[in-house]
């Protein structure tokens, strides 16, 4: 018995038995796009940062409480890596916790980093820093 169904190639099989598509009949699948290459830490200094007011930064400050942090700075303290990690973080989320590792002036450390990571420090809660970046469209 031979039955032949759209997009199904032509072969003899079991009435019950499903039928696969034939490799053949498959077309190629149209290939992804690459992503686009997130800006680099010198191009998104580039970019002015938002000013925030005080209900913005609040309702920023609530998004990020469920928030884990996605970069944890040892005892070496604000290295460049660090700095490079926070960039990249805060290119693919926008919104993210950094946790301190016993920082001698941790709000000095906060403020460094936020300004080297080119992003707006939202608050500082025990040694986790809440920062914000929107994401660059460069």
């Amino acid at each position: 018995m031979t039955r032949k169904t759209e997009n199904f190639s032509r072969t003899a099989r079991h009435p019950l038995r499903k039928t696969r598509q034939s490799p053949i009949d498959v077309p190629p699948k149209a290939r992804r796009k690459a992503a686009p290459k997130p800006p680099t830490l010198e191009e998104a200094k580039k970019t002015p940062l938002p000013i925030l007011n005080g209900a913005e930064r609040t309702r920023l400050r609530g998004e990020a409480h469920s928030l884990k942090p996605v970069v944890l700075i040892g005892e070496n303290g604000v290295s460049e890596g660090v700095i490079q990690a926070v960039h990249e973080a805060l290119c693919q989320h926008e919104l993210i916790k950094v946790r301190m590792h016993d920082p001698e002036d941790k709000h000095a450390a906060a403020e460094y980093l936020a300004a080297e990571a080119h992003a707006v420090l939202l608050g500082l809660r025990g040694h986790t820093v809440i920062l914000y970046r929107p994401f660059l469209k460069v």
